[in-house]
């Protein structure tokens, strides 16, 4: 039987009164009783007298009695020793140069708790029983309730050890109402402050991770508390968020739910933090959404409901016409209220301030408990109806709706305004969460969450948001929470925008703004103004495509100038020549440009291609061969078969392949081929001015078939040939009605080197498409094997039963044999040659470049009268893709045109002069 009057009991009391004054004790280390705990020779002895020491302590606790006057004190004493041993935070020794031994006492504290809880720490305290009896005989004093928090309630995760070891223990606490108390304690911005300031960062997360806990087991409380504990929980994070960093620094230390933390951190935490972070899962939980949330989730998204009992339509209620199919409609066209803002909601009505400060601690919970961000967006779009029924609550603030009260909110630096722009950073952070997350099917077939025609009414209002923090200047001086403001509204816009060029939710034009004309914005870039930059950084899809267009080639022209990189009169620009095996072209192409610098990768780069026999192709490269060798190694980067790559099955789209480390440097190969596709479009970092379909665009050209009529038109001729001409006519109908659209992207690659039309239209060719007659000249005749060579020309040897002379060889995608120089060819027979002298730069030989020495009177003369020298059924058409220009004999007849034409097109061959 306990007896506190026995001698023995006596003793045990002086002894911890002795032991805690010892602890007392200011710069006297050998006095303090822990200091014994360093000695090599008793750290192992002090460790089990203090375990036992503790264990008196728990037994005797069991047996006091709150209500008695000595018991009373005597459980202050015996709660001191196990807070005193149980936690280093109040131990001098580890002041200053002793900070390098908390680990170890941290180490040996943890030791001690294990006991003591191995032994039934919980059930025989019964922690919740006796600890209360002060508070209650106190009648729930201030000055009480404010250590309880401090001392008890803030143990970490102690609510979740309680419903595991004793869970009848958190019954007291229910039947006293102690939560409720709690809330009324700190909802006092004072006190709660206080609490935190006694706590820290780190312990009042454990507080808060408690109360958390405890809410969950009470949400009736909470449904009539809740003003009062989200107040609580927001000026708990705030405290918090005060001291959470951006980054590390000497200052910092890490916190794994916090990040970067400016305050001392308690790592002897660590091991419980997983049960902590449990804890606080509770905010974003179900249960507890449904409950904060319970005026927006109540809400119906039925608009214009039927009344019940319509009364019958009497001759003067009768409605106009026009009214009636108004109305049907509205209710046709849209089911939710959200399609569209409709205003009429007071902000300062108590429905619309308890919304904004529920927000407002969701809202600080993602900006201060940043390495769980991500749990947190999860848990608030797991319900799928609380997004779209949050935005219709926004559609209906205000007199005119959404933005024009959010838009007038920025300019006004009241706690409301604040508050106002709080619920819409929520909406669009979770928002954007939601539909990264979700795919096609759920976005476009399913459409969780929100209708196709609400994210048409979102986008517009977060388009015009945007826009309007811009053009007005708020986003040039913007830090602090406008920043945030203008990051999270512009990231879900620019989600929306980046699905919508995807596939289509989104009506033609809807990105554009019609207030902004693209001539003003071309006058603010020319003027250097920070808000026309800014336009172009974050939001260039208000501006028309073809505007962009122009504006980036007239941008890369301005660059061009000013880095030395245009033909003048004074200078010319800096050169580099690679020579490129065609055989072996992506692995020659990698060595020879993956070393250049940024400034060369701008300039001129002019390519000799060496043929499959290791002959040199006699080309001048005036851009045309460039054009080719860009094409063509793009083309084979992208190949799957070479493994970089690999393409979606049905829509067959290119994603990177996971086993492309198959290659040595297949890190480098991937730079090396955005180096090519910054070529391709240069300059690189202004490939944000486009989208992703658009930058696509802008690579390869337009995707579109090829626009015979948009060519026609900006067509020029020469050598006599005109739009009215018989084998222009014929070669227009040919196009047209005779190849097939593969063909006539083939008829363009073979004249431009490019198979798609330009970006914009053909009357950005430069230079123009161009037609010019050429003629069969004297010496371009017929030659069967033993006939003389013409002055200068190479004899091929006789044919093979196959009509093959000797060292021809084939191409791939060609069916007509070569000989080694490329500059003779069979005719389509196979059986006679051909031969003749170019004397254009870089021309295609499809199977014969026949003499071109450019326009003479006579040329012109003849070709208009459709004279022809000798008839040139035997010749090929040529082209010289550096000009763009188609050189196309006389023909006689439209058959002859369309066999040569296709025949040409299709042989595949390279730059060369014959």
């Amino acid at each position: 039987m306990y007896n506190p009057h026995s001698a023995s009991l006596q003793r045990f009391e002086k002894l911890c009164r002795c032991i805690l004054s010892s602890m007392e004790a200011e710069n006297e280390p050998k006095v303090w009783y822990v200091s014994l705990a360093l000695s090599k020779d008793l750290t192992l002895l002090w460790i089990k007298q203090i375990k036992d020491i503790l264990w008196y302590c728990c037994e005797f606790l069991e047996q006091l009695k709150p209500e008695i006057l000595q018991d009373s004190k005597l459980i202050t004493l015996y709660l001191t020793m196990l807070v005193t041993f149980t936690d280093t935070s109040t131990w001098k020794i580890l002041r200053g140069k002793g900070e390098s031994l908390r680990p170890a006492m941290n180490h040996i504290c943890a030791n001690i708790m294990g006991h003591l809880n191995q032994r039934g720490f919980y059930s025989v305290l019964q922690v919740c029983d006796f600890l209360l009896y002060p508070v209650l005989a106190a009648q729930f004093s201030d000055n009480l309730i404010r250590p309880f928090l401090i001392h008890i309630v803030s143990v970490p995760a102690l609510v979740t050890h309680l419903s595991t070891v004793t869970p009848e223990r958190l019954t007291v606490l229910e039947s006293h109402d102690m939560l409720r108390k709690f809330i009324a304690f700190l909802r006092e911005e004072d006190r709660c402050h206080d609490v935190c300031e006694s706590l820290e960062g780190c312990h009042t997360l454990c507080l808060m991770g408690n109360l958390l806990h405890l809410g969950s087991l009470s949400p009736r409380v909470l449904e009539e508390e809740t003003d009062g504990f989200v107040s609580l929980l927001t000026q708990m994070l705030c405290y918090c968020q005060k001291y959470v960093s951006q980054k590390k620094s000497n200052l910092t230390h890490w916190h794994p739910v916090l990040g970067w933390f400016s305050q001392s951190v308690d790592y002897g935490l660590n091991e419980s933090m997983p049960l902590i972070t449990k804890q606080l899962q509770f905010l974003w939980g179900v249960p507890l959404i449904r409950v904060f949330f319970s005026d927006i989730l109540s809400k119906k998204l039925l608009e214009n409901p039927e009344p019940a009992h319509a009364p019958p339509a009497s001759p003067q209620s009768v409605l106009p016409v026009k009214t009636l199919l108004k109305r049907a409609f509205q209710k046709s066209a849209s089911v939710r209220n959200i399609l569209r803002p409709v205003g009429g909601k007071r902000v300062d009505s108590a429905e619309v301030q308890k919304v904004c400060r529920i927000c407002v601690l969701y809202q600080t919970s993602l900006t201060t408990l940043t390495q769980i961000r991500l749990q947190i967006l999860t848990g608030l779009t797991y319900l799928d109806d609380l997004l779209p029924k949050l935005w219709a609550f926004i559609c209906e603030l205000g007199p005119h709706g959404g933005l024009k009260l959010f838009l007038e909110c920025l300019n006004n630096d009241t706690e409301e305004s604040k508050q106002l722009l709080a619920m819409l950073m929520l909406f669009c952070d979770c928002s954007r969460h939601l539909i990264t997350i979700l795919d096609d099917i759920e976005v476009y077939e399913e459409q969780i969450s929100f209708k196709l025609e609400e994210l048409v009414t979102i986008s517009s209002f977060l388009n015009s948001f945007v826009f309007k923090m811009i053009w007005d200047g708020i986003v040039e001086n913007a830090k602090g929470e406008t920043l945030e403001l203008f990051q999270s509204v512009h990231g879900w816009l620019m989600v929306l925008y980046e699905r919508d060029c995807r596939r289509r939710f989104a009506p033609e034009d809807h990105w554009l703004r019609k207030d902004l004309k693209p001539s003003v914005l071309f006058q603010e870039l020319d003027k250097d103004r920070k808000r026309a930059q800014l336009i172009l950084q974050y939001i260039p899809h208000v501006i028309p495509h073809k505007n962009r267009v122009l504006l980036f080639r007239n941008m890369v022209t301005k660059e061009k100038e000013k880095l030395g990189l245009v033909e003048t009169s004074s200078a010319s620009p800096h050169v580099t020549h690679i020579t490129i095996r065609r055989s072996r072209m992506l692995e020659d192409g990698y060595e020879q440009l993956r070393q250049l610098s940024q400034h060369a990768m701008k300039g001129v780069i002019r390519v000799k291609f060496v043929n499959d026999l290791g002959v040199d192709e006699a080309g001048i490269d005036q851009d045309g061969v460039f054009k080719e060798f860009l094409e063509e190694i793009i083309k084979r980067v992208f190949d799957p078969a070479l493994n970089l790559f690999k393409t979606t099955s049905g829509d067959e789209r290119l994603y990177p392949s996971p086993t492309s480390y198959i290659h040595e440097n297949y890190l480098q190969l991937f730079e090396f081929v955005g180096k090519m596709l910054g070529k391709a479009v240069y300059e690189p970092e202004w490939i944000r001015m486009f989208s992703t379909p658009e930058l696509q665009r802008l690579i390869s050209g337009d995707n579109a078939e090829i626009d015979l009529e948009d060519l026609k038109k900006h067509t020029v001729y020469y050598g006599g040939f005109h739009g009215s001409h018989r084998v222009i006519i014929w070669l227009w109908d040919i196009l047209a009605s005779d190849f097939t659209p593969d063909e006539r992207a083939m008829f363009l690659k073979f004249v431009t080197s490019c198979s798609r039309p330009p970006l914009l239209g053909f009357a950005y060719l430069k230079p123009p498409f161009s037609i010019r007659c050429v003629e069969v000249s004297d010496d371009q005749v017929y030659h069967r094997w033993g006939r003389a060579n013409p002055p200068g020309g190479h004899l091929l040897g006789p044919t093979d039963q196959a009509g093959r002379s000797p060292g021809c060889v084939y191409r791939a995608g060609c069916s007509a044999p070569r000989c080694p120089r490329r500059s003779l060819s069979h005719d389509s027979l196979g059986k006679e040659y051909l031969w003749g002298v170019s004397g254009s730069c870089a021309a295609r030989v499809p199977g014969l470049n026949c003499s071109d020495t450019g326009d003479t009177l006579g040329s012109v003369l003849r070709g208009f009268f459709t004279i022809r020298k000798r008839e040139p059924g035997g010749r090929l058409p040529t082209s010289s893709t550096c000009f763009n220009l188609l050189k196309l004999p006389n023909y006689s007849k439209k058959s002859v045109l369309r066999e040569k034409l296709r025949y040409a097109i299709s042989m595949n061959t390279g730059f060369e002069l014959s």
